[in-house]
């Protein structure tokens, strides 16, 4: 797989996790693992874990569910910056769609007069800091970072 987003392009030096994911909800465990370990790894302290979980996991369950249906495999990168860590989704085969661009969510409406959809994304805004989004050559791409001393979750 090559895109316009290919790793030696990007902002992952060495020593950075990557990992290649079928579009199918099961993979969840295993993004769950392979953070656990690389925040060991990289001593990111545990504190970030639960926002980059969260975050991670709530923008690729949005990718798998409402994504183009085709086969190409969903990239997951992560990088242990100085004050944080940094991850980047990559969504090959994709339509455009940045989640920044959705109207915040009435969190004080009744539920009666909500729309459904948005909570998740809404709550992915509230977590992280620095939420991008990028689109070029059929690829959607993702990132955000958490920071050190960042918000709570």
């Amino acid at each position: 797989y090559a895109s316009a987003f290919d790793v030696r392009h990007m902002d992952f030096p060495e020593g950075g996790m990557q990992l290649i994911l079928n579009r199918d909800l099961t993979e969840i465990p295993r993004i769950v693992s392979a953070t656990r370990a690389y925040f060991s790894e990289a001593h990111i302290p545990d504190s970030l874990a639960p926002a980059v979980d969260l975050a991670t996991e709530e923008l690729f369950v949005n990718i798998v569910r409402h994504g183009s249906g085709r086969d190409d495999k969903i990239r997951l990168q992560m990088e242990a910056t100085g004050d944080g860590v940094a991850v980047t989704l990559i969504d090959p085969g994709s339509e455009p769609f940045d989640p920044r661009e959705l109207p915040p969510v009435d969190i004080d409406a009744p539920l009666a007069q909500r729309e459904p959809g948005g909570l998740g994304i809404h709550l992915v805004k509230q977590l992280v800091s620095d939420l991008d989004y990028e689109y070029r050559d059929d690829s959607g791409k993702i990132s955000f970072r958490v920071y050190n001393g960042g918000r709570d979750v």
